[in-house]
């Protein structure tokens, strides 16, 4: 072994986590090492795929413009109605939807440290943009953001990996293509001193004072979907890229790692039956369809089996992909009138979309495979438990049905307005919720509670802060706020 590293750091991953670590231990004034799985095609992990947009306290536009929207003109800012995120609000979310199940500390990190985070991205180049498209709707000529996360990056997921590998390059950390983690090196008092790698020229050792796992959950490996999600996960599609197999987990546990966190549940979403089984890279994550909230869904045979208007989308659409692998054929159909289709995100607009338009519900069945006869059962149900109310599609409107179940607690307008549109999904995984324990330094923890001295981790493979549940944005910030802190712990234990 030598007894010289090669590396400071070794971070292993080259999503938003990773990047982020790397960019941190690089500040400390280590020489850092990125390992990438993929080739450089497929580079960026999950990162790549998601809309690239951040859920982080502040305390509104004016805020926002001093130095997160710093190049947001002031017509643009005039058009726009934006309320802050205060922190108790963002904690309070995010116990709500995990059923207060998230880790206190872990989540007391990921909302403090939201905004300097932002900061901190925004110092390394990282531009910032109002989400429009997806997280706004234009009444009275203005756009009124809703539901907590509306930023992100410029050039989405896509220009997030981007522009935060445009800062590697500044700071001249090495990376190194299909190269995959095999395990964890360690000496005989258990501390880290490297991994064992394989890439084009078969196995090798490299060597480094820490190592950083940001290299994904377990979502693309078939095996351990099955084991820990339930028979029938090996059939959904992936969202995002398919090297996340579960390797720097596997790696962590190898060692004695501690397991922590929601292992039985994931973010899952409403993804275009169409899709292919993974993530491509030209659609990226416009194969969901996240516009339920303003129609209904039903399955197969006609049947609605969510509140669609249980909350806002960003609270809801990641357990409802869980809801559609439990119907018949995993599939499921969302439908609009001529009411609410223009409302629907960009997303439906593409041309690879699975769709369907009919004057009638029962042509609009037909065309698509439903149960006529159960369609139109329930739309008279629903439509007759539709009660008046001030409908408003950017805030929890109280608009809702009576003495029909599943009831929808907001936004229900009645379905009788044709053209009726009807889209039809299946459940695309995005990313899995159990993973390892880490410390408030993004150590990571053994079966004993001792830190293993060198090992640290970020990303979607840390256990703890969601379960059964997700809050939009939260992912990619969370990724953002342990990756700057293990990189920081790991530059900082290395060049000690």
């Amino acid at each position: 072994m030598a007894s010289d590293p090669t590396y400071d750091v070794i971070v292993a991953g080259l999503g938003n986590a990773a990047l982020c670590a790397a960019l941190s231990a690089a500040e400390q004034g280590a020489s850092v090492l990125m390992l990438e799985k993929a080739s450089i095609e497929e580079r960026g992990g999950n990162s790549l795929f998601t809309a690239g947009g951040f859920r982080f306290v502040h305390d509104g536009l004016d805020d926002l413009r001093q130095d997160i929207l710093d190049d947001l003109s002031a017509a643009e800012a005039d058009q726009i109605v934006l309320p802050p995120l205060a922190q108790e609000t963002y904690l309070d979310d995010l116990m709500r939807v995990t059923e207060h199940n998230s880790d206190e500390t872990l989540a007391g990190l990921l909302v403090g440290q939201s905004r300097d985070t932002l900061r901190w991205m925004r110092r390394k180049g990282v531009r910032f943009i109002p989400m429009f498209g997806r997280q706004s709707y234009k009444l009275n000529g203005k756009h009124h953001f809703y539901g907590g996360v509306n930023i992100e990056a410029v050039g989405g997921g896509y220009g997030l990996v981007d522009q935060l590998l445009k800062a590697a390059a500044r700071q001249k950390i090495e990376i190194r293509y299909d190269t995959a983690l095999v395990r964890l090196i360690q000496d005989r008092r258990g501390t880290i001193t490297g991994v064992t790698v394989k890439g084009p020229d078969g196995y090798e050792d490299l060597h480094a004072r820490a190592v950083v796992l940001a290299c994904g959950g377990f979502e693309a490996n078939p095996e351990m979907r099955t084991r820990y999600l339930g028979a029938g996960w090996e059939l959904c599609r992936v969202r995002g890229t398919r090297h996340n197999t579960g390797d720097g987990i596997r790696a962590a546990l190898d060692i004695g790692a501690q397991p922590f966190g929601g292992w039985s549940t994931c973010h899952a979403v409403a993804w275009d039956i169409s899709a292919p089984p993974f993530g491509d890279r030209r659609i990226l994550d416009n194969f969901q369809k996240h516009s339920y909230p303003i129609g209904i869904v039903v399955n197969l045979r006609g049947e609605r089996f969510v509140d669609e208007g249980a909350d806002f989308r960003n609270h809801t659409y990641a357990k409802y992909g869980r809801e559609i692998m439990k119907q018949p054929q995993r599939t499921a159909v969302q439908i609009f009138d001529a009411k609410t289709i223009d409302m629907v995100r960009d997303e439906y607009r593409i041309r690879e979309v699975t769709k369907a338009e009919a004057n009638t519900l029962e042509e609009l069945a037909q065309k698509l495979g439903i149960e006529a006869e159960g369609l139109a059962r329930t739309v008279r149900s629903f439509n007759a438990a539709c009660q008046p109310g001030d409908y408003n599609p950017a805030i929890l409107d109280g608009v809702h049905t009576k003495g029909i179940a599943p009831p929808k607690s907001n936004w229900a307008l009645p379905i009788d307005r044709p053209p009726y549109t009807g889209f039809v999904v299946t459940c695309g995984i995005t990313f899995t919720f159990g993973g390892l324990r880490i410390t408030d330094k993004a150590e990571v923890l053994d079966l004993t509670d001792r830190a293993i001295p060198g090992l640290y981790a970020a990303g979607e493979l840390v256990g703890g802060i969601f379960y059964g549940n997700y809050l939009g944005g939260a992912g990619l910030m969370s990724g953002a706020v342990f990756g700057r802190l293990a990189g920081r712990s790991a530059g900082f234990m290395a060049r000690a």
